[in-house]
């Protein structure tokens, strides 16, 4: 909740220098500030113009803190954005984890500055960057019609032609099977008579922002421009099954004109066909998606309280927009009847598909020659709690600002919000932890589960959905990440649904926060053993044979951040102060040892990066490339059997970090990093935001104005500066102080 004492803006004095039309203008401060001087003096250069801005101070210790950090964020020195003002995944370069490199962007990082620019306007009443943010996520991050041109040829009738998963590279490529039937698209066609046309409004997940690898896939601009392309290039990476992790992905662009890879691109490493296409093809992040939903919900809720809605009202729109599309990871891969336990199982032909959870992508292409067109798209069979998002559900179904305009859009996301929160509660251990997930297409081939597999309206349970190197469910973060829109939601609707999950959740994840003075540590990695039972709506039952542990714990700021937010919202919708006190010294002790020029951060020893120079071993790592198959990148790197994950990106070695790791491959010490995630630095800002936003403290009102500064007179001046003087202001007894002086020309702020 919002409150009038929070901050206090700034009172405004000003006197008038002749012809010139110079103003001195006093700014007050939080607290009480030194006597100013008797007599101020500054030499100004006068620009041509200069917006004008109302200055604000913003009150409370935390949200200082959350204006430190953001500061340091849009700091242009200190590199969390590119010279087009998109940001990176990290500050740094070198490093791998889901995006295998620092300088790409994903959609993941898209959201969480939309939810850094919502907080900015909650706190500061500005809301042109939050604008701004969303104009760079849809310039960049969102396919232009050039960059989908046959979409006008999708049939939602005939949504794609099917092809099995693997759990294995080596299994791969897998052929295009079109005697497995697929169901019928039950929203491309109302999205297409929704909005005039067949082009699909959401994010594709990954780009490679500076052009590093040289596909030059720009958006807009054309497909396969190569490495002398300047700006960021949509790309991607993981195609091969739940086994492939990061080290072992061929990275590919998004549009493939066959100018780099072997002679079909890079396509027929992941599918077999009789013969290929140029093509485009784009894959969603659903989680990233739903998250820019949430914060814009939370910026229109707030500026509406300022009465400001209107300054986003265009942003809110295109927010709703997004989330008529995003109903498509509610919908099974190839649109099967939910509960598919073989390739024969029917075919939906309605809503039958819709198994209603934020699932792990949505994927749409096509071809690029618009005179030969086709496209396809495809939902996604499995499900991870993690990814799940109940406060988009709620918003997108019940608040008239950001309902889809889809006729059946409003009962999908009411159907999903009971879906996800019953998803919730199958899946928690009694410990109070949430388990992996569900898939409708077992093994991605749509098999039959092993006997004994528990289900949820059918779907199977999966303890490490998507993927298993390392496990899914192993990583804390996801806790964090899906519980934190449990507890939104509790706190901004009272769902009780929501309440019963997180009363079981926070006094676990609460009782493993150890923080003594400045320092702490919170749970890194879970264990996780036995299963939950088949879910029944009407009876659930107890989960007694499914328990989670903590396999070791850590200093990961972003998850800190993540968590603290999760606890944050429960504490203030519950009134519970021992949670509040305890996510308070938390964030005391990483402001107290974490804090560096760049935000916050802890060293990081990283024994994954032996992998570099990994070889493939037949079942086991590497990068698998089929016997016969050649290619090179736009560099010149060979993809033949046999390379490594650094071999295909040779580039790595002239890092200023690389020595770090080389030394590591050649028989040394694990390497230790310090990484500036962007996530994980909003992550970080907004627990500070939320802090005071959620536990205001009330300050007396500062009622009476300084005094209106006197005496201002000029002396030296030119054609483009003037030395003036004035009589200082002062400031009543209790005041909050004289900070400084902003000087006016006419309208214009100058200096």
């Amino acid at each position: 909740m919002s409150s009038p004492t929070r901050r206090r803006f700034a009172w405004v004095a000003a006197a008038t220098l002749g012809a010139s039309s110079l103003m001195a203008a006093c700014l007050v401060q939080p607290a009480m500030a030194a006597p100013a001087p008797a007599s101020p003096a500054v030499t100004i250069q006068l620009p041509g113009a200069a917006p004008l801005a109302v200055a604000a101070a913003a009150d409370g210790e935390y949200t200082q803190r959350f204006l430190t950090m953001y500061s340091k964020i849009k700091d242009s020195a200190n590199g969390y954005f590119s010279a087009q003002g998109i940001p990176y995944h990290s500050v740094e370069t070198l490093i791998v984890e889901a995006p295998d490199y620092g300088h790409e962007t994903t959609s993941e990082a898209y959201s969480y500055w939309v939810w850094l620019e919502a907080l900015y306007g909650q706190v500061t009443q500005d809301w042109a960057p939050l604008n701004h943010a969303w104009d760079t996520l849809e310039k960049y991050m969102i396919p232009t019609s050039a960059d989908q041109p046959t979409n006008s040829f999708y049939n939602p009738n005939s949504p794609a032609t099917y092809a099995s998963e693997f759990n294995t590279p080596d299994k791969y490529p897998s052929a295009l099977n079109s005697g497995v039937a697929s169901g019928k698209d039950p929203i491309g066609a109302e999205l297409k008579s929704t909005y005039g046309n067949a082009d699909v409004y959401g994010m594709h997940w990954l780009a490679d922002v500076d052009n590093k690898y040289g596909f030059g896939a720009t958006p807009g601009a054309g497909c396969e421009l190569g490495p002398t392309a300047t700006g960021t290039s949509y790309i991607n990476t993981f195609q091969r099954g739940p086994q492939e992790s990061v080290w072992e992905t061929v990275p590919q662009p998004s549009c493939e004109e066959f100018k780099y890879g072997g002679k079909n691109g890079y396509l027929d490493l992941f599918t077999q066909d009789s013969s290929y296409a140029k093509q485009w093809k784009y894959t969603n992040a659903p989680d990233a998606d739903a998250r820019a939903i949430e914060a814009v919900y939370w910026a229109n809720k707030w500026a509406t309280e300022q009465g400001k809605q209107a300054q986003i009202a265009g942003t809110v729109a295109k927010a709703a927009k997004m989330g008529d599309y995003l109903r498509y990871a509610l919908f099974d891969k190839y649109f099967k009847t939910v509960g598919c336990t073989s390739p024969s199982c029917p075919a939906g032909t309605g809503k039958e598909s819709e198994h209603g959870l934020l699932s792990w992508y949505y994927a749409w292409g096509g071809a690029l020659d618009t005179s030969a067109g086709w496209a396809w798209r495809i939902g996604s069979s499995h499900a991870h709690f993690g990814y799940q998002n109940p406060l988009a559900a709620w918003v997108l179904s019940t608040d008239a600002a950001l309902t889809p305009k889809s006729p059946t859009a409003k009962s999908d996301w009411a159907g999903s919000l009971t879906r996800q929160l019953e998803f919730y509660q199958w899946l928690q251990a009694p410990e109070g932890g949430i388990a992996g997930g569900a898939t409708n297409s077992w093994d991605g081939a749509y098999a039959t589960p092993p006997a004994g597999t528990p289900t949820f309206y059918g779907m199977g349970y999966t303890e490490a959905p998507v993927y298993n190197d390392p496990p899914s469910n192993q990583w804390f973060g996801m806790q964090a990440w899906g519980m934190q829109r449990v507890a939104e939601l509790y706190y901004a609707s009272g769902d009780v649904r929501a309440k019963a999950i997180l009363d079981k959740w926070v006094p676990w994840a609460a009782a493993n926060i150890k923080v003594s003075g400045s320092t702490w540590s919170i749970p890194s990695e879970l264990t996780w053993t036995g299963k939950p039972d088949t879910w029944n709506s009407a009876s659930p039952g107890s989960n007694s044979g499914l328990k989670v542990g903590i396999k070791s714990t850590g200093q990961d700021v972003g998850v800190a951040g993540d968590l603290s937010r999760t606890l944050l919202f429960y504490a203030a919708k519950a009134g519970d102060t021992a949670v509040q006190a305890k996510v308070k010294s938390l964030l005391d002790a990483i402001w107290a040892s974490n804090q560096d020029p760049l935000g916050v951060s802890a060293p990081e020893t990283r024994t994954d990066f032996a992998r570099f120079d990994d070889g493939y071993t037949p079942g086991g790592n590497g990068v698998y490339i089929p016997a016969g198959w050649t290619g090179t990148m736009p560099n010149g790197d060979v993809i033949k059997p046999g390379v490594s994950f650094l071999d295909i990106r040779s580039w790595y070695k002239q890092d200023p970090q690389w020595s770090k790791v080389q030394s590591y491959l050649d028989g040394g010490p694990a390497p230790t990093f310090t990484f500036h995630r962007f996530w994980a630095q909003t992550a970080i800002a907004g627990a500070m935001a939320d802090y005071d936003r959620l536990f205001p403290t009330t300050a007396p009102a500062d009622t009476t104005a300084p005094s209106v500064p006197t005496g201002l007179t000029a002396g030296t001046t030119t054609a483009t500066s003037a030395t003036i003087s004035w009589t200082a202001s002062t400031d009543n007894a209790g005041g909050s102080g004289v900070a400084g002086y902003d000087i006016y020309r006419g309208t214009t702020k100058v200096g």
